[in-house]
């Protein structure tokens, strides 16, 4: 396998990166190549599509040995499932895959091409192994059954976000950050509602609390 590209996006730390792609539609990516997969013939036709597939790799969750059954956080942290069954980052092989919306194609940059994507789901450098254009006769099974992830589909927490905290933040990323927030950042086995999080986002780490169902920001930090 080889490295044909990296994508770069407002996500310093695994903490706080949506779940899957595509629940968070703001959140933004560029995808740049490497040197030996520039040429801009590679590209052609893929300004047809509004939506491609990223096979990336999970660089920051290697391990030598793999388990057949992992605990998904959104069920507690408790239950155990087969890894088969998930999309668990710890896999025989560290391969993701994410379904995103291809913004906007620049094929003249000093870097060569450049792909900006949305709807993204990976931390700033993921390594991407592989692009493919989205099917939607064939990639796309409404009928489709959900399993137990479609049980924690609609959870979501209200966020109560301080104007004068918000304003810190550049316009453009206000609405993502709260989107982040609603879809709740933290392991679901965490309940104290006592206790103080942080989520690093577009240089900023934004500090809340979380009691019930209501998460409160209550500090920001800009990142150095």
């Amino acid at each position: 396998m080889q490295v044909i590209a990296h994508i770069h996006t407002d996500f310093n730390e695994k903490f706080g990166i949506p779940r899957q792609s595509g629940l968070v539609k703001n959140a933004t990516g560029v995808i740049t190549f490497e040197p030996e997969y520039r040429a801009v013939e590679a590209f052609r036709g893929l300004e047809g599509y509004s939506h491609i597939w990223l096979l990336w790799e999970f660089s920051e969750a290697k391990r030598e040995h793999w388990s057949a059954t992992v605990k998904p956080p959104r069920l507690g942290g408790n239950t155990r499932m087969g890894v088969f069954a998930t999309r668990s980052p710890f896999r025989p092989n560290p391969i993701g895959l994410s379904s995103v919306k291809l913004e906007k194609i620049d094929l003249n940059t000093e870097q060569g091409p450049m792909l900006y994507v949305s709807g993204v789901d990976l931390l700033d450098g993921t390594p991407i192994l592989d692009i493919k254009p989205y099917l939607p006769y064939t990639d796309s099974h409404p009928e489709a059954t959900e399993g137990f992830a479609g049980d924690v589909l609609d959870y979501r927490l209200q966020v109560v976000f301080p104007e004068a905290l918000l304003q810190q933040l550049p316009a453009s990323k206000r609405e993502v950050a709260v989107e982040l927030l609603a879809q709740d950042p933290r392991p679901s086995y965490q309940n104290d509602a006592t206790r103080k999080y942080g989520m690093a986002f577009s240089g900023f780490d934004i500090r809340f609390y979380v009691d019930g169902e209501v998460l409160t920001v209550c500090e920001i930090e800009k990142l150095e």
